[in-house]
């Protein structure tokens, strides 16, 4: 069971260490870019927020569309830095998703325009070729806001492009399911083939494309 949120966050603090949160988005999708959100929060402005709102600075896959878009204001309001970064479809492809999903961490990392002292990384494994102090945390998007409000940026920022994608590529419905494997998606791709927007290296677009009625349309 994840701790409660801040709890973490509260021993860095106490050191009067600042704080960078990180996290991604879309790494188990057939479809679109890895994207990674990165966030410096100014912990002074989160607990003046309303107890109803800072609630709603949690895991953005706790959230519905109207939560989300709603708790995206209270991220911007309250950090003092944020950043989004992403890694592409081919670069998905070449790399792996692993390697590009920490490649899209960096991108953020590097945007950002206010230097940190600790990384907290979503997940198993600490960002490779990191010098500085970092602390990866399973389960960190439900126990650390900075965490959790990087995923809020990142999922919002993807969810944005693959909706911008969907109006290109009418019928696969990346307005909805965001390029995950819904059922609606997986009868998309059989009934009209495999599109630009789908990671070749990815089950069950890698054996679909080696059956010529499912070439990528032109």
């Amino acid at each position: 069971m994840a701790e409660q949120y801040g709890v973490i966050e509260k021993r860095f603090l106490a050191q009067k260490k600042k704080l960078v949160g990180i996290d991604e988005v879309g790494r188990g999708a057939l479809a679109g870019p890895v994207y990674a959100g990165a966030v410096i929060i100014d912990f002074y402005k989160l607990y003046a927020l309303a107890t109803e709102s800072r609630a709603l600075v949690r895991d953005s896959k706790t959230l519905s569309r109207a939560q989300r878009e709603k708790s995206l204001g209270f991220v911007k309001e309250i950090a003092s830095s944020y950043a989004t970064g992403r890694a592409e479809i081919d670069e998905i492809e070449g790399l792996g998703i692993t390697k590009a999903t920490f490649l899209a961490m960096q991108r953020a990392l590097a945007t950002l325009d206010e230097s940190f002292d600790v990384l907290l990384i979503d997940g198993k494994y600490p960002l490779p070729d990191y010098s500085g102090e970092q602390l990866a945390i399973i389960g960190g998007d439900h126990s650390c806001f900075s965490i959790a409000a990087a995923s809020i940026l990142a999922k919002e920022a993807r969810d944005e492009i693959m909706r911008f994608e969907s109006d290109k590529f009418p019928g696969y419905g990346f307005d909805s399911h965001v390029g995950y494997a819904t059922r609606h998606h997986l009868q998309a791709i059989n009934d009209y083939g495999i599109c630009s927007m789908h990671r070749k290296n990815f089950e069950p677009i890698k054996t679909l494309l080696k059956q010529t009625s499912h070439l990528p349309p032109i």
